[in-house]
């Protein structure tokens, strides 16, 4: 049974909307900080978002303003609403729990992730 399965990328021209949904275990989603992550081809995976248990949020500056990340506890589900998409923004998306002692660590093994294109 897989850990993390996210779901919701797709194709979309710049200036676009998408909805992108993660579904944890509840042994990564626990009370543990979620966060989405992108990767380039040939490139290093990064961070995107982050939100803690209690709902409290952090972004990096590239994503400041267009990108909203939640969370329902209860459904062991986190969303990364994304809005005014650029081409840049184009990468695979994943979703992770944040090791509780080292942030620079994941909980569970990657998911498959959910494509987002963005065209110009």
């Amino acid at each position: 049974q897989a850990q993390l399965v996210e779901s919701g990328g797709g194709s979309v021209h710049a200036g676009g909307s998408l909805r992108l949904s993660c579904v944890a275990s509840r042994r990564i989603f626990r009370d543990n900080t979620m966060a989405w992550y992108r990767q380039v081809a040939g490139k290093v995976r990064e961070l995107v978002a982050s939100i803690t248990s209690g709902g409290s949020t952090d972004y990096v500056d590239f994503v400041k303003g267009r990108f909203t990340i939640s969370r329902d506890n209860a459904k062991n589900t986190v969303w990364l609403q994304m809005t005014s998409l650029k081409p840049d923004d184009t990468a695979v998306y994943y979703c992770n729990a944040v090791h509780p002692q080292i942030s620079t660590y994941v909980v569970g093994s990657w998911g498959q992730g959910t494509q987002v294109t963005v065209s110009s």
